[in-house]
C-alpha cells in the first residue's frame, strides 16, 4: 500500500493529468492508462479548433498569432456564441473532440455560467463569449495590433 492517504490521491492526480502508458500503474489507481497524442502542434490543434468551431456555428472567430509575444500558447482564439447555452455547448463539444482526436486534456474554465469560458489546450488557448461580455472585455484590441483589432471589431 503506496504511503499515506494523501499520497495517494497526489499519485492518483498525476495518472489522471498526464499521459501514461504504464497500463498496471494506471490500473492500480483505477484510471485507465492514455496513448500519447497523436498529432500534437500547435498548428494542428488550431485547425480542429477552428473547424470544431465552424462546425458548432460560433460567430466572429478571430484568430491571434501569440508566437514570439507570449510564452503562455502559439495561439489565441477568440469567438462568441448567441446565447449562454451555445458558449457551454460549443466548449464541451470543442474539449471532447480535442480529447477523442489528440488524447489532449484541456483545462477548462467557466462553463458552468456560460458567459466566458477559457478553454486551455497548451498550445491554444479559446475564449468563447456571449458577445455582451465579450464587448465588455475586448480582449482583442489587448492581443492585435491597433489597426487589426480596429478592422476586426469594424467587421
Amino acid at each position: 500500500m503506496p504511503g499515506t492517504g494523501a499520497e495517494r490521491c497526489a499519485t492518483k492526480e498525476d495518472y489522471v493529468l498526464s499521459f501514461t502508458t504504464d497500463a498496471a500503474g494506471a490500473a492500480e489507481y483505477g484510471v485507465h492508462a492514455m496513448t500519447p497524442p497523436k498529432d500534437t502542434t500547435s498548428e494542428a490543434q488550431l485547425e480542429r479548433i477552428l473547424t470544431s468551431l465552424g462546425d458548432d456555428k460560433a460567430e466572429d472567430v478571430v484568430q491571434i498569432d501569440l508566437r514570439g509575444k507570449s510564452a503562455m500558447a502559439d495561439y489565441m482564439i477568440i469567438c462568441s456564441g448567441r446565447s449562454s447555452r451555445q458558449v457551454a455547448a460549443i466548449s464541451e463539444k470543442l474539449a471532447d473532440r480535442l480529447k477523442q482526436e489528440f488524447g489532449i486534456l484541456s483545462k477548462t474554465e467557466g462553463k458552468e455560467t456560460g458567459d466566458w469560458v477559457l478553454i486551455d489546450t497548451g498550445d491554444v488557448i479559446v475564449h468563447v463569449f456571449r458577445p455582451e461580455v465579450r464587448e465588455f472585455y475586448q480582449l482583442e484590441k489587448m492581443w492585435l495590433p491597433a489597426g487589426q483589432a480596429a478592422a476586426s471589431a469594424d467587421s
